[in-house]
């Protein structure tokens, strides 16, 4: 979204900290830019950004019946908040985006659309345009959205927002402004790096001459040696005279410290957004696969994607419910499809749970995504740790023929 296109012909001020905030960026020692936008550069961010966002927006958010805890598919609720929260936006881009928002801006928003008293929709709005304000003699929020040009007002009452970590007030805090000085940085050495590279001779070697050369024969000289610099001339052959001699230099990148200013950039952005260096393929000092790996993982979705998901589930609770609504379900994200395992894993899992009567057999294979079958609908257990005096009797309270008294013959 453009800058301007989102203030069009609106009058800017000094006292429009978001306009200027994205205008200029953060101020940071390193004298770079850092706006949600230009952050979006550096591959560490875009991976995690990318990351975080895309499972969640991959997991399905179910409406439960509060009292049932079965999915209330024929709850107008479902459809928005599972399958399509809006003409133009599927469920996966619209939690996508509310994500996106959260990790950028601090902030997500998005505004209700109703037919009566039925909510049909939920438009996503930009983080960047909103302004909160508090009137009135109840002090209640009054939110400001600035589109095309216009400012217009939105009630309380139609406005879902899910803030970030903050103090608990009405804005989440933005990790981009915050961490403004770590993000200048990492942009400075991405620059610094791409500088380098296109220098290519400039920082390989030297020439040196057994006479003292004249400043228009240096000049002459230097002019000469820009055809052989940059990456694009790396190979071409130098043909040397007068006395002139080359002679090759060994700065190594690790001597600069310009690759480990890029790995420890790296790790301190993924240390800002809650993901581990691994998942973004950042494998440095650490293995890529194996048991190390899967405990990862399983450390990022209880640290890292949960809270999110607590988040987002919170402000649905408390923004879209209604009280009535808030008593008959219950929203939640699944996270089944990630906690699944490899299949030795899912097998041991579902058969612990199927025979200790947890699941029934059609719900382990609903687990597994297969149809259901009829007569399993059931819950059942194994009968190995039976009393004695038990053994054989039916479910039914008979005994069995195998253990029935026999009569004299």
């Amino acid at each position: 979204m453009a800058l301007f296109g989102l203030w069009g012909d609106k009058s800017i001020k000094l006292t429009d900290t978001g306009f200027w905030k994205s205008f200029f960026g953060s101020s940071n020692y390193a004298n770079q830019a850092v706006t949600p936008e230009s952050v979006l550069k550096l591959d560490a961010v875009w991976s995690c950004a990318k990351l975080l966002s895309e499972t969640v927006g991959t997991l399905p958010c179910i409406v439960y019946d509060a009292k049932t805890l079965e999915p209330a598919k024929d709850s107008p609720l479902y459809e928005i908040l599972h399958d399509l929260p809006n003409k133009d936006t599927t469920s996966v881009e619209f939690w996508e985006g509310i994500v996106l928002a959260l990790l950028f801006y601090g902030n997500a928003f998005a505004e209700k659309k109703f037919v009566g008293a039925r909510l049909v929709a939920l438009n996503i709005l930009h983080p960047g345009c909103v302004k909160i304000k508090r009137s009135g003699t109840d002090n209640s929020r009054e939110y400001y959205y600035t589109e095309n040009g216009k400012e217009r007002k939105i009630s309380e009452k139609n406005i879902f927002h899910v803030k970030a970590f903050g103090y608990g007030g009405d804005w989440g805090l933005s990790p981009i402004e915050y961490a403004t000085n770590t993000l200048g940085n990492a942009m400075a050495s991405e620059e610094a790096a791409g500088r380098m590279f296109a220098n290519g001779l400039s920082a390989s070697g030297i020439l040196k001459s057994d006479q003292i050369l004249k400043k228009e024969q240096r000049d002459q000289l230097a002019e000469n040696m820009k055809a052989y610099a940059s990456s694009n001339n790396s190979g071409k052959i130098v043909v040397l005279e007068a006395g002139l001699e080359y002679q090759q230099l060994t700065i190594k990148p690790n001597d600069a410290q310009m690759l480990e200013t890029r790995r420890f950039s790296v790790e301190q952005v993924c240390r800002i957004f809650g993901v581990p260096p691994v998942m973004v393929g950042h494998t440095d000092k650490t293995t890529s696969w194996g048991s190390g790996v899967e405990q990862i993982i399983l450390q990022f979705q209880k640290t890292g994607l949960k809270p999110i998901l607590r988040r987002i589930e919170a402000a649905i609770w408390r923004d879209i419910l209604t009280p009535v609504e808030r008593k008959k379900y219950k929203v939640k994200f699944s996270m089944d499809g990630l906690l699944r395992g490899d299949s030795k894993t899912r097998s041991e899992f579902l058969s612990a749970m199927v025979n200790n009567g947890i699941y029934t057999r059609n719900e382990a294979r609903e687990y597994e995504d297969m149809p259901k079958m009829v007569g399993a609908d059931e819950l059942t257990a194994q009968t190995a740790l039976a009393p004695l005096n038990k053994l054989g009797v039916v479910a039914t309270g008979g005994a069995s023929p195998a253990s029935a008294p026999q009569g004299n013959n």
